[in-house]
């Protein structure tokens, strides 16, 4: 799992392609952790199939959102309402309890609910949304084959891949090939 799209809702939406990243609530619990939403040492022992259902139908609609938005055109009204009424809900709370050392670590306090979970990325979907900053920051990657959207924090705003360790160096790669195919040599 690669958590470098800039937005924690980015990197939901990541999760798709190329194949399914939370297919069931083990691969939730990694999501989770990896995103940042849950502290560390945090137990999720009741993530399930329904949430990881509930993230993938977030996931569809913060997709749509942000493909609308890449294509210049309106919002699907359905999926907006959906991320809207997600993002009105209670955010999981955070507190400050001591480790078994005696040093503070955060904690989510009244347990982890899936609701509240949902409702943290889908907040960060309404903030990238309204942002007219961030929207303007937001990319398709041009790497062939990739579907990942990015926010471009670049310095001049020319970011072309999602990473240029992955995307950009397959396809400076595959131009030093095709370069080479054209001079003839091997």
């Amino acid at each position: 799992m690669r958590f470098d799209s800039g937005r924690v809702c980015l990197d939901l939406v990541a999760t798709f392609a190329p194949r399914e990243g939370i297919p069931d609530g083990d691969e939730l619990r990694l999501w989770l952790a990896g995103a940042g939403l849950v502290p560390d040492r945090t137990p999720l022992a009741r993530v399930g199939a329904d949430w990881a259902e509930a993230f993938r139908a977030l996931r569809a609609d913060v997709e749509t959102l942000v493909r609308a938005e890449l294509a210049g055109t309106e919002p699907d009204e359905s999926a907006l309402a959906r991320v809207n009424a997600l993002a009105a809900g209670p955010p999981p709370g955070l507190c400050a309890v001591r480790d078994q050392e005696g040093h503070l670590v955060r904690e989510l306090c009244g347990g982890v609910e899936c609701g509240a979970l949902l409702a943290a990325v889908a907040r960060d979907a309404v903030e990238l949304l309204t942002d007219p900053g961030d929207r303007a920051l937001l990319r398709a990657c041009a790497g062939d084959g990739c579907t990942r959207v990015y926010l471009d924090t670049s310095r001049g705003h020319r970011r072309r891949w999602c990473s240029s360790e992955l995307c950009g160096n397959r396809e400076r790669v595959a131009r030093h090939r095709r370069r080479l195919m054209a001079s003839g040599s091997r």
